[in-house]
């Protein structure tokens, strides 16, 4: 073996020592969840598994424009029965349809007997589905099971399952009978999915409640000693968990944070053993730490 390569796999093993002893001697657990831990879970969004499940859009609207799921939903889809034909197809193959992933059953068993609380940005429902209780869970940015007013003229949202099902069933040529696209209950117009992307996102009695339970643990954690466990959190909305997690660990001493992500790892240099990057395989990584911790 060369010497740069028994460096190299050294230090994966150090780190992975180090943040395994934070969580062991953590008195809670906050979890920070973006897309890259989804990713890494296997809802991948692009290559063959858009490919074989968006053949027909890919033909349809050409491969210029669908060239992954995540760039498919900003397509301008022409007519409501475009845009459901695509966002039911979207939801079954990313929310509905897929169990409790692996690596999301393995974060569980990491938390499940600890004091917990996860706020993410993903949409997928994943951390419920693996046996996370939703009221430790701030799913800030929506959920692909839920629709709402597109001018969000009310606080309310709707569980879409029912409905998507039955727009899989009846998909024809990428789009919807006209009698299945939704409207709005309140004002009559149109509908969209409840994803965060303009002014118009409704944050209804039910998020807001998770807001207060997230903001109630902060308060609860300020003085216990704990750790931050980011994952795969980039920089498309770093103002939701990669910059505040650094602001806590920066402002209380008693907190470490833990971040995994495939190519951004890297954590501040001040923040000395009360902090470590592990970058690459999140599986590998999660599948190491559960090997290395035992909890009484």
């Amino acid at each position: 073996m060369k010497q740069s390569q028994k460096r190299m796999i050294d230090s994966y093993e150090e780190q992975v020592e180090q943040a395994s002893a934070l969580l062991k001697e953590a008195e809670f657990i906050l979890i920070g969840a973006g897309a890259g831990v989804s990713t890494a879970a296997g809802l991948v969004y692009s290559g063959e598994r858009f490919t074989s499940n968006f053949g027909e859009f890919i033909e349809k609207y050409g491969p210029m424009y669908m060239t992954d799921m995540y760039t498919a939903g900003f397509y301008p889809f022409p007519t409501q029965e475009a845009k459901w034909g695509y966002w039911s197809k979207h939801s079954m193959i990313n929310r509905f349809l897929p169990p409790a992933l692996p690596l999301y059953r393995q974060l569980y068993e990491i938390v499940k007997d600890r004091d917990y609380f996860v706020l993410t940005t993903n949409v997928d429902h994943q951390f419920q589905k693996a046996g996370f209780q939703a009221e430790r869970i701030f799913a800030t940015q929506g959920d692909y099971g839920n629709i709402q007013c597109e001018k969000g003229c009310h606080p309310t949202v709707y569980d879409a399952e029912d409905l998507f099902r039955q727009m899989d069933q009846a998909r024809q040529d990428c789009l919807v009978p006209s009698e299945m696209v939704p409207k709005c209950p309140v004002c009559g117009g149109n509908m969209t999915m409840h994803l965060r992307c303009d002014q118009y996102f409704v944050e209804d009695e039910n998020w807001h409640e998770a807001a207060r339970q997230y903001h109630g643990f902060l308060k609860k954690m300020e003085q216990k000693k704990g750790v931050l466990l980011e994952l795969g959190v980039g920089y498309n909305t770093p103002t939701i968990i990669r910059f505040p997690f650094e602001r806590m660990v920066r402002d209380n001493r008693n907190l470490s944070l833990i971040r995994l992500n495939m190519d951004d790892a890297v954590v501040p240099e001040s923040f000395g053993s009360r902090a470590v990057g592990i970058g690459g395989d999140m599986a590998k990584v999660i599948s190491d730490l559960i090997g290395r911790i035992s909890y009484s």
